[in-house]
């Protein structure tokens, strides 16, 4: 059983930064696309960011590029959200998933973490 654990998060002030953290375990991680996906109160979870097994497909929302960067260590089976330039609409639960194989346009992240909370004030 795959398990994805997030850390983290926390309350910050506009322009601040954080690194979110995932650790997994129970699988074969390098064989895993990982992403973040976050999800604002009353608001339906979006997709932030992903990065393939092999790191040749890396994409983010608009809303976040140039300002967030995901990373991957597949020795230590863990995957990271840089978030820079910190905003209040960045305020979310941010989740933390993965699938086994490449990433394709209908790709289907079959594990999920529990979520970290990720709080920006103005």
């Amino acid at each position: 059983q795959v398990q994805l654990v997030e850390s983290g998060g926390g309350l910050v002030r506009a322009g601040d930064s954080l690194r979110l953290s995932c650790a997994a375990s129970g699988g074969n991680f390098p064989s895993f696309t990982v992403a973040w996906f976050r999800q604002a109160p009353g608001k339906k979870r979006e997709w932030v960011a992903h990065l393939s097994m092999t790191g040749q497909s890396i994409d983010y929302r608009d809303s976040v590029k140039g300002r967030f960067t995901i990373s991957r260590d597949n020795e230590k089976s863990t995957v990271w959200l840089q978030m820079n330039s910190l905003k209040p609409e960045d305020t979310a639960v941010y989740y933390c998933a993965a699938g086994r194989g490449p990433y394709t346009a209908t790709f289907q992240f079959e594990y999920w973490g529990q979520g970290t909370q990720v709080t920006v004030s103005s």
